[in-house]
């Protein structure tokens, strides 16, 4: 009879963890959406991977094109980023519902700018570290919503999107 109620409790136990992960270890997910900055309306891609049930690396490819008027005269610019980032999911630690992911991390990236040649002002390209505080809610059990706030990189406002599991 102990060795029946073990085992339940262990298959419930691991039941009700493995639902308190929203990205599970091995899990994959795709990011899509609009930034909010300074410097315009960034679009993104992105890919989450499952590192452990409380831990994803992913990398983001990010485009943005905006105006700035300079010397009374408009110029147009681009930003182009390669991004990588890693999050610890909160959870299992908090006791979280699945339908939820709340994360942070932090994020890594190379951004090209692109200025017109007579442009004098001060845009570079260059090496972006930064810091991301985020969260999800899923709609169904693939598809998603998030909202992510940080800064230090081509978003320093941050990011509104959906998320779908593969």
């Amino acid at each position: 009879m102990n060795k029946v109620f073990l085992v339940v409790a262990l298959v419930l136990t691991v039941g009700i963890v493995s639902a308190q992960n929203p990205l599970a270890q091995g899990q994959n997910q795709i990011n899509a959406g609009l930034g909010f900055s300074s410097w315009g309306v960034p679009v993104y891609v992105g890919f989450d991977h499952g590192i452990s049930n409380d831990i994803s690396l992913g990398g983001e490819i990010s485009y943005n094109s905006y105006t700035e008027n300079y010397g009374n005269k408009d110029y147009k610019h681009s930003i182009i980023g390669f991004s990588g980032n890693g999050n610890y999911h909160f959870n299992r630690v908090l006791n979280i519902p699945s339908d939820w992911d709340f994360y942070a991390g932090l994020n890594v990236g190379f951004y090209v700018w692109s200025s017109p040649k007579e442009y004098n002002g001060s845009n570079s390209s260059g090496l972006g570290l930064g810091g991301q505080l985020g969260g999800r809610y899923y709609l169904t059990d693939k598809l998603g919503v998030n909202l992510e706030f940080g800064g230090g990189n081509a978003f320093s406002g941050g990011k509104l999107g959906i998320s779908y599991k593969m």
